[in-house]
């Protein structure tokens, strides 16, 4: 996957309300249960200490009109931020703004799931973020930690927990007093 389509992002929620726009307002992004999904990768730069979105894949998932699906890419190419940190994958969710179990399952975890980077002196948990746009045009953004199995909402800037993955198969369970809209 080539990249950057967007940033720099100081952050990883400035990241996430950004591209949540740009995602979302592909064609068919928010059409509901006629629309589809787009994936994309996001990173970070050591160079520049900002993350960055890459271009859309262009790899469709399941063509079965109930099953909304689209490929992430595994490799990213960007020649400009050449060390690059592979942190995640983001996609839209046409039709509703909760993770799958298919999102969250064990199976579908990036390996590895934290690691150490030399180069920053940081630990990173990879993390799949999802975009979803309300009828009324807010946009609305979600991260799944696979390291910690932490459901976030993006919420007035700041990721707020509002679930956890409690088995393999991807089933989550909501705080309570959480829920999937503030």
């Amino acid at each position: 996957m080539d990249g950057p389509l967007a940033g720099p992002f100081n952050t990883l929620e400035e990241l996430a309300e950004k591209s949540c726009d740009i995602m979302t307002r592909q064609p068919g992004a928010s059409n509901g249960p006629y629309g589809f999904e787009y994936c994309a990768l996001y990173y970070h730069s050591r160079e520049e200490n900002a993350y960055f979105l890459s271009y859309l894949s262009d790899i469709r998932g399941s063509w079965d009109p109930v099953v909304k699906s689209c490929t992430l890419p595994n490799s990213l190419n960007d020649p400009i931020h050449s060390n690059a940190i592979l942190l995640g994958g983001a996609h839209t969710h046409p039709n509703n703004r909760e993770f799958s179990a298919r999102d969250l399952s064990a199976a579908a975890h990036w390996k590895p799931v934290r690691f150490f980077d030399t180069g920053t002196g940081k630990v990173w948990d990879r993390q799949l973020l999802v975009f979803f746009r309300e009828k009324t045009g807010e946009c609305r953004a979600y991260s799944y930690n696979n390291s910690t199995h932490i459901v976030s909402a993006l919420r007035n800037g700041s990721w707020v927990p509002i679930g956890e993955v409690y088995n393999e198969l991807g089933y989550i369970r909501l705080y309570e007093g959480k829920d999937w809209l503030p």
